[in-house]
């Protein structure tokens, strides 16, 4: 008994010195200062196997309507009122459209290196998602009975993700960052197979029937916040726009007084809590009074 305990005395100061001991999941931490070296991406996995529900999951919402608009081409009709053919025009367009996982907003602590070369301590805010690409793309043809008809199409997406954090109670508004030294420490913790792609990274062509994982940051977060919202742009390529009246005159650079909104997909989180403790498990998706989520134009 003597002997044993001397063996075990003598591995928890090995490990003392590697990382800290947690008694309570017998699981080795990292020590606070330092980082999780990055460990390279398993190609074959095994893959992490989530509970079911875990993945929140939306589908992509693509409308017929969303392939025509008509508007007056201000460049002709500014140049002479009388250019009735340039009015009320008809405009054609493919849209496209990703489904979107995602794990509600967590948060990590992570030294992040300064300009000065000092590390300082920050807490991330990230979430975890992950798009496909269902294919079924609608393609407006031209229909001798109805004029248009819409075909469905299988075609390769370009995803150019971009993720804004917003708080209306400061008009605050967060982008997307890429935080290199918080991308080993969240993969770690979330899935050490699978390596999660930054907006930067996940730029790029997903075929049919393929997906890619993400990870979008922000940091530097009021804590002060209770609700917040996230807006997801890059799911779908549909839009709309209008030209404000008498803005455009002959002359100006075309698309003068256009204004274009994204359809977005906006996310809703509660945070019950208080500036003084920050913890992951008071954010919470949805909001009293409020969708969970919602597609809008902004």
């Amino acid at each position: 008994m003597k002997c044993s305990l001397h063996k075990w005395t003598r591995w928890i100061c090995l490990a003392a010195v590697l990382g800290s001991v947690s008694p309570l999941c017998g699981q080795v931490e990292q020590p606070a200062a330092a980082n999780v070296a990055a460990a390279p991406p398993s190609s074959a996995g095994p893959y992490r196997r989530l509970a079911p529900g875990v993945m929140k999951s939306i589908e992509g919402s693509p409308q017929p309507n969303e392939t025509f608009a008509r508007h007056d081409v201000v460049e002709l009709t500014a140049v002479d009122p009388k250019f009735d053919w340039a009015k009320d025009v008809d405009f054609r367009r493919d849209i496209w459209h990703l489904n979107f996982e995602f794990k509600p907003v967590r948060t990590i602590w992570v030294d992040v290196p300064q300009p000065g070369g000092k590390l300082q301590r920050k807490l991330i805010w990230y979430m975890i998602y992950k798009v496909t690409n269902p294919g079924k793309s609608l393609h407006p043809v031209p229909d001798e009975k109805s004029g248009y008809k819409i075909e469905r199409v299988d075609r390769p997406i370009r995803f150019v993700p971009e993720f804004l954090l917003f708080n209306d109670e400061f008009n605050k508004t967060y982008p997307d960052r890429v935080v290199p030294a918080a991308l080993s420490p969240i993969r770690m913790r979330e899935d050490a197979a699978r390596n999660f792609l930054t907006s930067v990274d996940a730029v790029g062509e997903i075929p049919v029937g393929q997906s890619a994982w993400g990870v979008a940051m922000w940091e530097d977060v009021d804590p002060r916040i209770d609700r917040f919202s996230i807006l997801v742009h890059g799911l779908t390529n549909a839009y709309q726009w209008r030209d404000e009246p008498g803005k455009f005159q002959p002359g100006d650079p075309i698309g003068k007084g256009r204004r274009l909104a994204r359809k977005t997909l906006k996310l809703n989180f509660w945070r019950p809590g208080d500036e003084f403790y920050e913890e992951e498990d008071e954010i919470r998706l949805g909001s009293p009074g409020a969708v969970d989520y919602e597609w809008v134009y902004r």
